[in-house]
């Protein structure tokens, strides 16, 4: 009976990591026009697979700003969240550096 406990337990226990795993990406607020909303690039720097030249992709992202802290030029770091419009998907942790 023990046993089975235990397994169920940690079944559980895996589920409940999956489930709170977040993807995170660190990036520059490039729009803050809208309400509680910042556009954010995200810079990924990749090597390409024949030359090796590292090559430098950037990705917009929508983001969810609640207090409307977030400025152009901001470092912030953004969290996955369920989806909270129809592009909004990620939303504000915390401002890394405030532009100056």
């Amino acid at each position: 009976m023990a046993e089975t406990t235990e397994a169920t337990e940690a079944t559980e226990a895996g589920r409940e990591a999956a489930r709170n795993y977040r993807k995170t990406r660190e990036g520059l607020v490039v729009s803050d026009k809208m309400d509680k909303t910042v556009v954010v690039a995200v810079e990924d720097r990749v090597k390409h697979p024949l030359y090796g030249k590292v090559i430098r992709r950037t990705t917009k992202y929508k983001a969810h700003d609640e207090q409307n802290a977030c400025g152009v030029g901001d470092r912030v770091l953004l969290m996955e969240t369920r989806p909270m419009s129809a592009t909004k998907r990620w939303r504000v942790i915390e401002i890394l550096e405030k532009a100056k």
